[in-house]
């Protein structure tokens, strides 16, 4: 069986592309983000000194610093009832009676 002329079409926009070096892909993101991603995606297909510079502040943006171990454990030590030694009092209530 032959190919239909809007495949043939298709395959042929697409090996154009690759012989530019593009690629084509999907994203998901929300729809109010549409038009500001279509725009990155334009100036960095660009391939410029403007897109270098896009490219290299989205790339700082995004990766900026891992995450750290012990990120809670800091946060209460910075507590200002660190050293209040305050003990919270609880009333004994001896519980329910349950049917097992």
């Amino acid at each position: 069986m032959s190919d239909t002329s809007q495949r043939r079409a298709i395959k042929n926009y697409r090996n154009r592309l690759v012989e530019r070096g593009m690629a084509r892909f999907e994203v998901l993101g929300r729809d109010s983000d549409r038009e500001l991603i279509r725009s990155l995606a334009k100036r960095l297909a660009e391939d410029g000194p403007e897109a270098e510079r896009l490219r290299a502040a989205v790339s700082q943006g995004i990766a900026g610093q891992p995450p750290r171990k012990g990120g809670i454990l800091e946060a209460l030590r910075r507590s200002p009832l660190v050293g209040a030694d305050a003990v919270p009092a609880r009333p004994f209530e001896s519980g329910r009676k349950a049917d097992l």
